[in-house]
């Protein structure tokens, strides 16, 4: 049987005549002539090498009742595909990848939880990582949009401001520092430094303001790859540390760390989501961008902290 030259013409003419019992009937239901549906009914039972109905009544027989059967789960497969292309393009369907740097990872859950409330129906995902990673995802495709410190050069990306993003230096309470009132950088230079991988986005911002303030990275220094790391050594009173205030609301709660009063502190920066420009959105990305962007910020944890 030579199937493969079947046609969707062919098989709705099956089942009109079927459903009309005739041929006439069933030209007037599908807007055609008579002879136009005799002639897709012929030719399907052309290729298929089989009558389909018992005539003159125009019953289906055997064969005619399998073909409209198949044909009728096509058509039901086909306005399924059809409905779920609709809500994609009109993003009431779709899978949205997040990317965070993990500064950000404290309170991109809950921005998530916010996004899934108002939007049930998409298919979220989170990817946390350094901020090479994060900028390879998304100019790798494998990211749909970043939130981020400070927007890429490559790739090309829309960037759209989420809100204020402070950082500052941070001791455990007991630290002889943290009893001062008011603290200039050149009184942090005989501390130990707990800094971040070179490369990250919080210790770039650290070195750029020491600079400003004409100091270098003191002569003791122990490098780590995470914040929480970061965190765990300043409690133990291994050193002190320059992080984002967003990174440290738990344990100022706790009051297991403190933030000091140095000038110039915080430092305020700018979180922005970020996408690349060379890739237009989906119906379901630009719904979560708009909500987002929408939201001015309120997911951020607020600071300074009562």
């Amino acid at each position: 049987m030579q199937t493969d030259a079947l046609t969707l013409k062919q098989l709705r003419a099956l089942v009109a005549v079927s459903e009309c019992a005739g041929v006439t009937a069933a030209a007037d239901k599908l807007r055609l002539t008579a002879p136009a549906v005799s002639m897709q009914l012929k030719s399907l039972e052309t290729l298929l090498g089989v009558e389909l109905f018992d005539r003159p009544a125009w019953a289906p027989n055997a064969f005619g009742r399998e073909l409209i059967a198949a044909a009728r789960r096509v058509d039901w497969e086909l306005q399924g595909a059809c409905a779920r292309i609709a809500a994609l393009q009109s993003g009431k369907a779709g899978r949205v990848v997040f990317g965070v740097t993990s500064t950000g990872k404290y309170f991109t859950p809950g921005l998530m939880a916010r996004v899934n409330s108002a939007m049930p129906e998409l298919d979220l995902s989170l990817v946390v990582g350094n901020r090479e990673a994060i900028m390879a995802g998304l100019a790798e495709g494998r990211i749909d949009f970043a939130i981020c410190g400070r927007p890429p050069r490559v790739p090309i990306v829309d960037a759209a401001v989420l809100g204020d993003h402070p950082h500052v230096w941070i001791t455990p309470p007991s630290h002889p520092l943290a009893r001062l009132k008011t603290i200039v950088p050149a009184q942090l230079m005989d501390e130990v430094f707990l800094i971040r991988e070179p490369g990250s986005g919080t210790r770039m911002l650290m070195e750029r303001l020491l600079a400003r303030a004409g100091d270098t990275l003191p002569a003791r220094t122990i490098e780590f790859d995470s914040n929480e790391t970061i965190k765990q050594a300043v409690i133990a009173g291994l050193g002190i540390a320059f992080l984002s205030a967003h990174t440290i609301t738990a344990e100022l709660d706790a009051r297991r760390l403190t933030v000091l009063p140095v000038a110039g502190t915080p430092v305020v920066r700018q979180w922005f989501l970020i996408r690349p420009v060379d890739r237009p959105p989906s119906g379901a990305l630009a719904r979560v961008i708009e909500f987002v962007v929408g939201l001015n910020g309120a997911f951020l944890p607020a600071y300074p902290r009562e």
